[in-house]
């Protein structure tokens, strides 16, 4: 993929930051591109795995849409569809809740966890295919990403 300027066809920003943004953006795109490689085979979107992960990390504890809302990597995607469509593929489980009809628990199911399980290692060794850094640069990235934020 190469520097920026090279991959969008641009030699000037208006300064460092702006070139920072489009290139946070940019390498986003980047990542998002080889995660739907991945996933396709699986009839999965990022959005969907984000789900199921978070599902996985409950334990086997049910949990609501907007908890799950809460806690996507995008905020953007919507909960609701997408427990609709895992649901649909067997991959989690929405029941009534006992205690409030108007809430919703959800849950991962055997298929998901299974499913889950089966990708860990291929997407552990497409992230360290794709993001062509030294461990210690992704441990100095990350703690610059942290900071970005900060």
């Amino acid at each position: 993929m190469g520097k920026l300027e090279e991959a969008i066809q641009q030699k000037d920003f208006i300064d460092p930051y702006h070139k920072a943004v489009v290139n946070l953006l940019f390498t986003h795109s980047y990542v998002v591109g080889y995660q739907n490689a991945l996933l396709k085979p699986y009839d999965l979107s990022p959005e969907q795995y984000n789900v199921l992960r978070i599902l996985r990390g409950q334990n086997g504890n049910p949990t609501t849409v907007s908890s799950i809302q809460e806690r996507m990597l995008n905020k953007m995607s919507n909960a609701s569809r997408l427990v609709e469509k895992l649901k649909a593929k067997g991959l989690v489980i929405r029941e009534e809740c006992p205690t409030d009809r108007r809430q919703v628990d959800v849950m991962i199911s055997a298929e998901g966890l299974k499913l889950l399980e089966k990708l860990e290692t291929r997407i552990q060794d497409s992230n360290k295919y794709y993001i062509k850094l030294s461990e210690s640069e992704v441990r100095n990235l990350n703690m610059l990403l942290d900071k970005l934020r900060g």
